[in-house]
């Protein structure tokens, strides 16, 4: 196979961090936001669940979570931008081997508070997260949510049970949520030691009537906060749109004027905590857009009302699916946004959804885009 195109990003650069099914592209564009270039494709062959960016202590590295038939699922690092790529040995997230479990997929890679430079965490199928001190050379599992006394009674979702959302309280390094499906929230007040359920007012449907508000087994698809204003959350269940005013201890349903509460992907704008968006789906068992239209909805007021956001996006015959991982922003101002489908397509907006233009729609099918801006 020809080796793949590298790109070699400049200051200034918005880099768009692609996994698909097949393998893992590196985008890049100016500070415009116009014009992109493709690199890749690396780990061609292997599906590419999460992805990175960290430049925390002068590094420039990519992470990569690839799904080997032969390593299984292991992490991968960068630091030329795909150049060169760590061995597959070099980085394997283990459960100890006291454990009742092995690790089946890496689906998320997060970085730690801003006062941890060297931290880094990882969510893991089935679910459990674990957590690096030494910018990823070692990793050991958290233990106060391994042995928490729910985990025996969490069951697996469509995709797996997975802990594929994890979120450092920009405010309180001590505090952190994640979301596992299916478990629900769950959220560390004292930096991992101990995790409480947070799942009021969070409906489970797929239960008996009567049954469908429990203290945890909610299907979580994702879930978003804001770094000025940690306390303000937003959660797309397995039918449900929700907000937190009190750092999820309670949920209040926003699913005002969606054409479909269901759907996996949710971004909240870089600036403002009332904007937000998210791409319905049509049910739990047609994953397509609704309409066969592909609409990123806004809110601009936390929920009380949502606008579809078409402007450049197909609108007939457009049977697409957003995975969960599958719709990020930027941060630049006004904030781009990026989403990737089933299908193969990437679309992108430089100006906070109000027109999109495509950026490829030849790739294998997308599993998840983050973003990175190039110091």
């Amino acid at each position: 196979m020809p080796a793949p195109k590298n790109i070699t990003p400049k200051s200034g650069d918005v880099v768009l961090l692609v996994g698909t099914m097949k393998g893992a592209f590196i985008i890049r564009a100016d500070g415009a936001r116009t014009t992109w270039e493709v690199g890749g494709p690396y780990f061609p062959g292997k599906a590419i669940y999460a992805f990175a960016y960290d430049d925390r202590n002068g590094r420039t590295r990519l992470w990569a979570a690839v799904n080997s038939s032969f390593w299984g699922s292991y992490l991968s690092s960068s630091d030329d931008f795909g150049a060169t790529w760590s061995e597959p040995e070099a980085y394997h997230i283990r459960f100890p081997e006291d454990a009742d479990a092995s690790v089946k997929q890496i689906w998320q890679i997060t970085l730690g508070h801003e006062d941890e430079p060297d931290t880094l965490y990882c969510g893991v199928e089935p679910a459990a997260l674990f957590k690096s001190t030494d910018a990823g050379a070692t990793w050991a599992l958290d233990k106060g949510l391994y042995d928490h006394p729910h985990r025996p009674q969490w069951q697996p979702g469509g995709g797996g049970l997975c802990l594929h959302t994890i979120l450092p309280d920009p405010a309180n390094s001590k505090r952190m949520h994640i979301a596992i499906s299916t478990g629900g929230v769950y959220r560390t007040d004292d930096g991992g030691a101990n995790w409480q359920a947070r799942n009021i007012g969070v409906r489970a449907q797929f239960l008996p009537e009567g049954q469908q508000y429990p203290e945890f087994g909610q299907c979580v698809h994702k879930i978003v906060s804001h770094p000025s204003s940690s306390d303000r959350m937003f959660l797309q269940n397995h039918w449900g749109l929700y907000r937190s005013d009190d750092a999820g201890d309670s949920w209040s349903d926003i699913a005002n004027g969606v054409p479909s509460d269901f759907g996996f992907a949710m971004e909240i704008d870089n600036k403002d905590p009332n904007m937000v968006f998210i791409v319905p789906l049509e049910s739990d068992e047609f994953r397509c857009t609704p309409e066969a239209r592909l609409r990123v909805y806004r809110t601009r007021n936390a929920g009380d009302s949502w606008e579809p956001l078409t402007n450049g996006l197909p609108q007939e015959n457009a049977f697409e699916t957003v995975l969960r991982d599958g719709l990020t922003g930027d941060k630049g101002d006004p904030m781009g946004l990026y989403f990737g489908t089933r299908s193969g397509k990437l679309f992108g907006s430089n100006n906070t959804g109000e027109s999109w233009q495509t950026i490829e729609e030849g790739l294998p099918p997308i599993a998840c885009v983050k973003t990175a801006t190039i110091a």
